[in-house]
């Protein structure tokens, strides 16, 4: 930390500039309210400006019309710009509407005003628990002496034999009210903590995305040299610290049973009378779903980057076979131009000739050629205009968006019919949307077919026809024990 380096930061930096903004309290009451609060990662333009606009009519109310004279949009359209940076406005895939989402910064800057308040108590003990257990992780993961490792688990055994003895003579150590309460505030800061890493995580991959784009839109050079650019860019994230800890987060997070382990803990916790006392927000419980979502969402920023590859490689491929064409057109035009004046000596020279030498056992077995039928048809020409309507009215259903439903439907239960799945999720794209259905339950190694039971679904087709279809009973199921028996 220096003297430039400070300056630089009061200049340019988002958080910075918030904390100096003149609005400064609206921004980071609202902000803190809409986003941070109920953990909400993408809004509507409509829905923000509504909440804005009730938010200026109360404090007009108490310190005058001329307080924010602005209207709400005027407010979120400043925010957004470069020179703010403290929301990012955006359009998801297939929608029409602009959202709108914290930025790192300022939610930077909203944890930093948070923590200015006075707090009951600080709690020390289990910080200094937290990094005597760091410690000894570091110690025994960095330690290569298989011999240290063996006498380290066996002195673990014996503490943890002494205490199996000391409980079952009577002696059980229980946590006073104090040391719960420390740790629970201890554990609630390091769970949002988490969630606002999410957003600098995304952010990140963001920022890569964007510079693709940039360098994609100006590039003139040979496509390889770009995708090697490129791939090592995003492979330097993906190897890096924080690529690597995501990704084993990520593993860790999706396991089933972990899941479930942490919501009974945090049910267990929260149940605590001691923890009942500071009233914990009751969000927490489900904070772990938060997590999900907001990973998710880091998922798809990474699949945009990924679909801006593949759109780059087949836009180039175009360009290259029309630059062929190009270059064979102005041979022949060249050639053209010679016919009547063939140039005197020799025009170009061949390589000597010499012999293929090709080995009996190198040559392909033969594979007959497929040969397409073609219709001997007269193409009538004709003035008639075309709808060319039906090429812009594509669209797919999304494998992802419902396995997502599958999985918040299994959050509160063990398994599920397809028929209540659709009830709570109606079907979108009709048909299509329930092969997909079935797809993934025969993809899935937990779903259920039964071919005993039968079920009726209807749903409305996109031209506002009834529909319906029966098939047999399908069960989607949580992901279970192997020796776990299923009912």
């Amino acid at each position: 930390m220096d003297f430039s380096t400070v300056e630089s930061l009061r200049r340019n930096h988002p958080a910075w500039r918030l904390l100096n903004a003149e609005y400064a309290p609206l921004v980071l009451v609202f902000l803190h309210r809409i986003f941070v609060q109920p953990n909400v990662r993408g809004i509507e333009q409509s829905q923000l400006g509504s909440l804005l606009e009730d938010e200026l009519f109360r404090l007009r109310e108490t310190r005058g019309a001329e307080a924010f004279p602005r209207v709400a949009s005027d407010y979120l359209d400043d925010w957004t710009q470069d020179t703010r940076g403290w929301l990012r406005k955006y359009y998801p895939q297939g929608s029409d509407e602009a959202h709108f989402d914290l930025t790192p910064a300022a939610e930077k800057a909203i944890a930093w005003v948070e923590g200015l308040s006075a707090r009951s108590f600080v709690g020390t003990e289990s910080r200094l628990r937290t990094v005597f257990e760091l410690l000894r992780q570091l110690v025994e993961g960095s330690g290569k002496d298989p011999a240290e490792r063996i006498r380290e688990l066996k002195r673990q055994k014996k503490e943890i034999e002494r205490q199996i003895l000391r409980i079952q003579n009577g002696e059980l150590d229980i946590l006073d009210e104090t040391a719960s309460r420390e740790r629970f505030q201890h554990m609630e800061a390091t769970a949002r903590e988490i969630l606002s890493d999410f957003r600098e995580v995304e952010q990140n991959f963001r920022n890569l995305d964007r510079s693709t784009r940039e360098r994609i839109a100006g590039w003139e050079g040979a496509k390889g040299e770009l995708l090697k650019d490129i791939l090592g860019q995003r492979d330097v994230i993906a190897d890096s610290d924080q690529g690597r800890s995501f990704k084993s987060f990520w593993d860790f997070l999706m396991s089933v049973e972990r899941q479930d382990n942490l919501s009974s803990m945090l049910d267990a916790v929260c149940a605590l009378p001691a923890i009942q006392a500071l009233k914990p927000d009751g969000k927490l419980r489900r904070v772990h779903y938060d997590w999900m979502q907001a990973g998710e969402q880091t998922q798809r920023t990474v699949a945009l980057l990924s679909k801006q590859l593949r759109r780059f490689l087949d836009d180039q491929v175009w360009l290259e076979n029309r630059r062929i064409m190009d270059i064979i057109r102005s041979i022949e035009a060249k050639a053209l131009v010679l016919r009547d004046s063939i140039p005197e000596g020799p025009i170009t020279e061949l390589a000597p000739a010499s012999a293929d030498i090709e080995l009996p056992m190198e040559r392909p077995l033969f594979s007959p050629p497929l040969r397409s039928h073609i219709a001997d048809r007269d193409i009538a020409a004709t003035d008639e205009a075309i709808d060319t309507g039906a090429l812009y009215q594509q669209w797919a259903v999304d494998k992802a968006v419902l396995k997502a439903h599958i999985r918040q439907a299994l959050v509160e239960r063990d398994q599920i019919r397809l028929t209540e799945l659709v009830a709570a999720y109606p079907l979108d794209r009709g048909l299509a949307e329930l092969v997909t259905y079935l797809s993934i339950a025969a993809e899935d190694p937990n779903a259920l077919f039964s071919d005993a039971e039968l079920d009726r679904l209807t749903w409305t087709d996109l031209e506002g026809s009834p529909r319906g279809a029966e098939l047999p009973r399908v069960v989607f199921a949580k992901e279970r024990e192997p020796n776990a028996k299923r009912r």
